[in-house]
């Protein structure tokens, strides 16, 4: 009985995908769509077995599947907007096409769903901070003095430092952390760059935007915040060092301020113990001359 179970459900699965999989991470959001009589699940543990070993078979038969993070609220968002009726299969299936074009998505890759399932959210979180970033530095508009949209500006602005940050660190794989304590919350980027065999650096284009956009909003509105860089390269100690937002550039952080921000608990303020074999320094010379100019807003 039970196998017939699984295949129903199964079928029933394969009925709702197209290429994408509309995956409801958590126990919440899986609670909010059992108030539609269509979706026939009704415990979040058996969904996910069920989708796991879904995803599983497709990849098997030489399936590419996506996985998209499905928000009910969105959802049912989605469906009043468009006039779908939200408590049917073909409207979850059109509301997950759109979010494989749009929304937070990961392609499968043959891990377990409890390792992909906080990427995913990882993912969602990047990309509504992204969101968040742009549009407020679009708002900003024009600059009281000179007429220059403030927004564009920080952003060439930010794209230079950052471009100068890369240059500049010793060679090996980079890690960027841009935190931007902007109202009503900080706003937290990271960036990946990898030295190529080539010399050249590989970055994930889409996280560089996204970093170049909370580091440019933390510039236009005079944020307090920082920049952080941790380099790692075979046979040396790691390297730490950073920067604080100042004005429109970046302030170096002596190596005793970049130790006492690696060695803190964000959330407590609780010392936490320095890890061994890393070295905290003060950063490269960016090679800029004097400040850019100032708008005033």
């Amino acid at each position: 009985m039970a196998h017939t179970d699984d295949h129903t459900m199964r079928s029933v699965l394969r009925r709702e995908i197209a290429g994408t999989i509309g995956l409801l991470t958590d126990e919440h959001d899986f609670r909010a769509m059992r108030r539609y009589r269509s979706f026939t699940f009704d415990d979040h543990t058996t969904y996910l077995r069920q989708v796991e070993a879904l995803l599983r078979t497709r990849a098997a038969e030489g399936g590419h599947t996506t996985l998209a993070l499905f928000d009910p609220e969105e959802y049912a968002a989605y469906c009043a907007d468009v006039g779908l009726d939200p408590d049917a299969p073909a409207s979850r299936a059109r509301y997950t096409a759109e979010l494989a074009a749009t929304g937070p998505n990961l392609p499968y890759d043959g891990r377990a769903l409890a390792e992909l399932v906080p990427d995913l959210v990882d993912e969602a979180v990047r990309q509504a901070t992204w969101e968040y970033a742009s549009t407020l530095l679009s708002r900003l508009g024009p600059c009281a003095s000179c007429g220059e949209d403030i927004g564009r500006a920080a952003f060439a602005r930010a794209a230079a430092l950052v471009a100068r940050v890369l240059d500049t660190a010793p060679p090996g794989d980079r890690h960027l952390v841009c935190s931007a304590s902007t109202t009503p919350e900080t706003l937290v980027a990271v960036l990946h760059a990898d030295d190529e065999e080539n010399g050249a650096t590989r970055l994930d284009e889409a996280e560089a935007l996204e970093f170049t956009t909370v580091l440019a909003l933390g510039i236009a509105t005079r944020s307090p915040g920082g920049l952080v860089m941790r380099t790692s390269a075979a046979g040396v100690p790691d390297r730490i060092y950073g920067w604080r937002l100042r004005g429109d550039g970046l302030e170096p952080l002596t190596a005793g301020e970049v130790f006492d921000a690696y060695c803190t608990d964000v959330e407590s303020g609780d010392l936490v113990a320095p890890e061994s074999g890393v070295d905290y320094c003060v950063p490269p010379d960016l090679g800029e001359d004097g400040p850019a100019p100032r708008h005033h807003h």
